[in-house]
């Protein structure tokens, strides 16, 4: 009989590494090497917190894989909402891994491309539910999900060390829009397998029980066209929910009812929703926004962007009478079919305000249900680690708070507290045949996008910013002779957002004296007159001066010219 061979134990090391998406809501990205060869889950973007005035746009810091350029073997996308590809053309501009995600994702990257200049052609690859394919040392199995995009999928990663499960964003609905349940089965048989570690998303982990489905709304969308025969109905949800929007088109199909759809995205992503089949629109059902006012308010769906309240967005120009083809009045029914996202609540606010005042009627999830979410609450959560059954557990996706609760699931499943592991962004967790453990941090944090600049717009930038935003700015000007010692002109004030200079005629004249002594003081001093110490003067002695009186600190910036 010939002997057994022996199991030869893998000796190499998995490190798994977020570089977006935890402490946050949005910006997700992790990255997962074993020895030389590594793959990245998602690229997102976030967006700007309060303290980021003028910030359009924020993306996960790409240094990590720029210096392992290298290893990259392929981005994996899980789903293509923007706080999961949206980050993608600013990666390619200095990386051209290749990209895998389903039909609708890469759909959707192909028109964003579009508008980005990069070096090279991307290598984009089409995936679908079930399909594996291998790179390098791992082994990606791609498995269908519940989410509110069509084409989500959880991944599956085999490594020689064993398998990493992500769930990517997720939820069980039991009665989903296009008929197909998430792949529990598959979960399952996965999880019998043996699953080394889970890393589950934990954005709805403090809600309990279960996620309602997708076709609540579409009751809730049924009962409001049935209430509002003759009136105009404006809805605004994420563009990329293609699910809703097929439902509202649906509904408006049964109440006689055309449809324009507004905003650059939701036309970017029904057209391609439609061209690859995940969303049917007969003909004649869709009129341009420009033919509108030929149909009496009755016969009329707006579908329009803006949901979150953002400037610029077409319900936001709606709202304030900005917008060039649709004025809002008493025959407008505004239904936002979204809940705000942490941050936004404000700005969803003052929509709604501006919409009141111009007595238009607005429905939102607070007083009909049109609104569901795409996430997993705690029973859902309980679920997945129930199939999976996995020996580590890692929270993704979520602020602190989110993740803590999610831990405290895993606990409440039996897990041993020191297989959870609730990490940061940039921190590395080691796993091998010893057990796992966190070894230290990459370089991971935060790129800020200001119009074209990308990253040009640091801490010191901001710094400035709300420095400004808050106590305004006082530029000192005069022209010296530092040779001489001579003070030639000046020095003259001019002030931007600290007082109106009309009404403080005697604050600023006084202002003015000071800079002029603290000129004079350095100009009549003993030894070489110099420009630096003549600004630090100017500045010391106004700052102390207009805090003496104001209780404030404006930004103060002397220019002094030396001829």
């Amino acid at each position: 009989m010939p002997k057994k061979q022996k199991k030869v134990k893998p000796t190499g090391k998995v490190r798994i590494i977020p570089l977006g998406g935890l402490g946050e809501v949005g910006k997700n990205m992790t990255a997962i090497e074993y020895e030389n060869e590594m793959i990245v889950i998602d690229c997102g973007i976030g967006f700007p917190d309060e303290d980021m005035p003028g910030i359009d746009l924020v993306i996960p810091d790409f240094a990590y894989l720029e210096a392992n350029s290298d290893k990259l073997q392929g981005v994996l996308l899980t789903h293509g909402h923007e706080d999961h590809i949206g980050a993608i053309p600013y990666l390619l501009r200095t990386v051209n891994p290749p990209i895998f995600g389903t039909p609708l994702t890469l759909g959707i990257i192909r028109n964003k491309l579009q508008e980005h200049l990069l070096p090279w052609n991307p290598d984009l690859r089409t995936v679908n539910a079930g399909d594996r394919i291998k790179l390098g040392s791992f082994e990606v199995e791609f498995i269908h999900v519940n989410h509110s995009i069509a084409d989500a999928c959880a991944l599956a990663i085999r490594t020689p060390l064993g398998t990493i499960v992500h769930t990517g964003d997720f939820k069980l609905d039991t009665s989903p829009i296009d008929g197909e349940m998430m792949d529990i089965v598959r979960l399952g048989e996965i999880g019998r397998e043996g699953v080394m570690m889970l890393l589950c998303e934990s954005t709805n982990a403090e809600r309990p029980g279960h996620t309602p489905s997708e076709k609540k709304v579409g009751a809730s969308l049924e009962y409001i066209f049935s209430t509002h025969e003759k009136k105009r109905i404006i809805i605004a949800t994420f563009s990329s929910n293609v699910h809703r929007v097929q439902q509202i088109i649906d509904t408006s199909i049964r109440h006689k009812r055309k449809v324009a759809i507004t905003g650059r995205s939701m036309l970017n992503i029904v057209s391609a929703a439609t061209e690859l089949g995940y969303m049917k629109i007969p003909s004649g059902v869709l009129v341009d926004l420009n033919d509108i006012r030929r149909y009496k308010p009755g016969e009329l769906t707006l579908i329009t962007t803006g949901s979150q309240g953002e400037p610029m967005s077409a319900l936001y120009r709606m709202a304030f009478s900005d917008h060039s083809q649709v004025m809002l009045d008493a025959n407008d029914l505004v239904v936002l079919s979204a809940s705000a996202i942490p941050g936004n609540e404000k700005l969803v606010g003052r929509i709604i305000n501006e919409l009141s005042k111009n007595e238009v009627e607005v429905l939102h999830d607070a007083v009909v249900e049109v609104h569901v979410s795409g996430h997993a609450c705690q029973e859902e959560l309980k679920l997945m680690q129930a199939l999976i059954k996995p020996k580590y557990f890692m929270p993704i996706h979520g602020e602190s708070r989110h993740l803590a609760a999610n831990r405290e699931l895993a606990k409440y499943m039996g897990m041993k507290e020191k297989n959870i592991f609730l990490s940061e962004i940039g921190k590395v967790l080691e796993i091998d045949t010893a057990g796992a453990r966190f070894i230290g941090t990459v370089p991971a944090g935060k790129v800020l996008i200001d119009g074209y600049g990308i990253g040009d717009v640091g801490n010191i930038v901001l710094r400035d910013r709300r420095h400004l935003a808050q106590d305004g700015l006082i530029v000192v000007v005069a022209t010296v002779d530092l040779h001489e010692k001579l003070l030639l002109s000046g020095p003259d004030i001019v002030s931007r957002g600290f007082v109106y200079v009309r009404e403080a005629e005697e604050l600023m004249e006084e202002a003015r004296q000071i800079a002029y002594d603290a000129l004079m003081d350095v100009l009549e001093s003993r030894g070489p007159a110099d420009r630096m110490q003549i600004k630090k003067q100017v500045k010391d002695d106004l700052t102390k001066y207009l805090y003496a009186k104001t209780k404030r600190k404006p930004m103060i910036l002397p220019v002094i010219m030396d001829i």
